[in-house]
Parts: C-alpha cells; structure tokens; sequence
C-alpha cells in the first residue's frame, strides 16, 4: 500500500468484529512503532500489549468509560520512559521530545495496521493515574496513548480538513504563502 494511500484511509475506528489479529501482525506494527524517529535516537517508547478483556474493560472505564475499545483484539499502550530523553535533554526532553517520539510511534502503527487490514484509535482521553495502576507503570513510564487494535466493524467516511491555505504560512506567521 502506497503511503499517501494509507494516510488518506486510515480511520479512527470504534467498532470491531470478534476476531484475532495474529502474533505476526502485532509484530509487524509494533516493528513499524520502533523504526519511528527519535529524539537523540534515545528511543524511550515502552509498549504494554492488552488482550485480557478484563484489563481491556478496566482501561476502556479508565479512558471515560469508552467501552467500545474492549471489543477490540488488543490494546497497545504506548509509554514514555522520561527518563531515557530526561537523562541528556533534561525537563525538554521529559516533557517534550519523549511525546513526540512516542506519537510519532502511535501514527507509525496507526499507518502499519491500517495496511494491514486492521483499524485502530488514538485514544488520548483516560485517567493517566488510573491506567498506570492498572498496567502497573514504574514511576518513570508514562502512558500517552491506548491503541486498540482489531479488525474494523465499521467504515467511517472521511472528516473534513483545514486547506492548505489556512494553515501554511510563508516566512512568518500570517503571510500567506501562494501555492
């Protein structure tokens, strides 16, 4: 699948038909999640990968009660280690690059599952507290992001877009830019 396709395509997902991924698929998006950039190339995603539905269900009450994502095969959770980009860049780096890096993983395994026939959510909205007690999270961890991951029981239609003429700027801030 052409990039631009899968980019294009890819919807948030918040119904899923009963079925398992496979092992091999799980490994190839959590393989397309690490060959995301990073910081320092300090690497501090930490992925927890859910498929007991009881934990599903208690991270689908944590996320606002978003019970749908518990019909999905798995939840991925996708963690910064603070203290890996912490260490050289200091409270930048804990509190900036370390979610950049892990959200560049997210959109990495939101685009592999989605070439392969799978549908997903970034799911942002959850207690952070009540999901690190659940998935037991040192204090260094942090979770970002639950990804459910599962074959897609529904087929949204495109949301609208800005126009690049709204949102690109040219020099400075305010001066359109003519394409």
């Amino acid at each position: 699948m052409d990039v631009f396709e899968a980019i294009r395509g890819r919807r948030s997902i918040r119904a899923y038909i009963p079925s398992e991924i496979g092992l091999d698929k799980l490994k190839m998006i959590l393989e397309a999640a690490i060959w995301a950039p990073s910081a320092g190339n300090l690497q501090p995603w930490e992925f927890v990968v859910i498929d007991d539905k009881d934990v599903m269900r208690h991270l689908a009450k944590a996320s606002l009660h978003q019970m749908w994502m518990s019909e999905a095969s798995a939840i991925v959770a996708v963690c910064a280690d603070v203290d890996r980009t912490g260490a050289i860049y200091g409270e930048r780096g804990r509190r900036l690059y370390a979610i950049q890096d892990c959200a560049a993983a997210t959109q990495n395994m939101l685009l592999a599952s989605y070439s392969l026939g799978l549908g997903t959510c970034w799911v942002g909205a959850f207690y952070e507290e009540e999901v690190r007690r659940i998935l037991r999270l040192p204090t260094n961890v942090r979770p970002l992001a639950l990804v459910p991951i599962g074959q897609p029981g529904e087929s949204p239609s495109p949301p609208a877009r800005r126009s690049l003429r709204e949102v690109i700027h040219h020099n400075v801030f305010g001066k359109p830019w003519s394409i």
